[in-house]
């Protein structure tokens, strides 16, 4: 699982194999969420909305969960 971000108090991380649709997890103290990558919904959890880079995302996201 790698980490695409990680602050003092949170964590962005995309999962290999994960379900779709291409979603990525923050991690924050009491605060957990899976945000869709291309409309950056919060599709499950709780998470302040932030402005983050959906192509390195979507990259990381293709990158990973590749089925060929």
């Amino acid at each position: 699982m790698p980490t695409l971000v990680e602050l003092a108090k949170c964590k962005i991380q995309i999962y290999a194999g994960d379900h779709a649709p291409p979603h990525f997890k923050i991690y924050r103290p009491g605060t957990n969420a899976n945000v869709a990558i291309e409309t950056l919904e919060i599709i499950a959890g709780k998470a302040e909305r932030k402005a983050l880079r959906e192509a390195l995302l979507r990259a990381a996201w293709n990158r990973l969960n590749a089925r060929g």
